[in-house]
């Protein structure tokens, strides 16, 4: 049995929001580490996705030696503008190549609702609706900083530090952190300190795409991690 923490991140959510040009991943990663030792949580197993995943990511390097192990859902250690463009091409053609393009390369000012919404389609099976929009706190002012810290996001030399294990998760169809960045990750983990999961027929929110395929893994990942822990 293992208790789950739901952690928002600062300027996120519920969490105190300051000004935006504050914020960093580096920031949030030393948040995480602070707040475990705050509350005394020893060698977490530190879930991130997506964005998350980013965090989680600086928090290993930054903090060795404070996790019990680490899972990377749907996210990058890299971003590769070329990489996600050509997830959207193969996802849903030029036209959404394109729309991603101005997006993620940092002209998402120019983008409409309705051509975001042919993109947020591709993610994979489900995504977001108006019930999980309706009770999401969103902090609209950090989007155009944080997007500019997400354009120059690299930590794949630093990887190495990592010294837990971790699994590392993505969807088979997911464009916008790909089977690609997840192998990345992968690769760039100490030698035989990684496991990657890729599951078939699922795009960005896993979890929900194929929840029957998903959670076993990571389950047995948790459980095995406690009991040599």
């Amino acid at each position: 049995m293992a208790q789950v923490v739901y952690l928002d991140l600062r300027d996120h959510g519920r969490s105190a929001w300051g000004d935006p040009a504050g914020w960093s991943f580096e920031r949030c990663a030393d948040d995480l580490q602070g707040f475990c030792d705050h509350l005394g949580i020893v060698r977490p197993v530190v879930y991130g996705h997506s964005l998350g995943g980013f965090v989680a990511m600086a928090y290993a390097v930054r903090h060795p030696g404070h996790a019990g192990a680490l899972v990377l859902q749907s996210t990058h250690a890299r971003f590769d503008l070329g990489r996600i463009v050509a997830g959207f091409r193969r996802a849903g053609g030029d036209e959404a190549a394109a729309i991603a393009e101005r997006v993620y390369g940092g002209d998402s000012e120019s983008v409409t609702a309705e051509e975001w919404a042919r993109c947020w389609r591709l993610f994979g099976p489900w995504v977001l609706g108006e019930p999980e929009r309706a009770r999401t706190i969103v902090n609209r002012e950090l989007n155009a900083h944080g997007l500019e810290l997400m354009r120059s996001f690299d930590v794949v030399d630093r990887l190495g530090r990592v010294d837990c294990p971790t699994l590392v998760g993505v969807g088979e169809l997911d464009p916008v952190t790909p089977v690609a960045a997840a192998r990345e990750i992968a690769d760039a983990l100490p030698r035989g300190g990684a496991r990657l999961e890729v599951t078939e027929g699922a795009g960005h929110f896993t979890w929900k795409d194929a929840p029957d395929r998903y959670w076993p893994p990571v389950l047995g990942f948790v459980t095995a991690t406690a009991r040599t822990s």
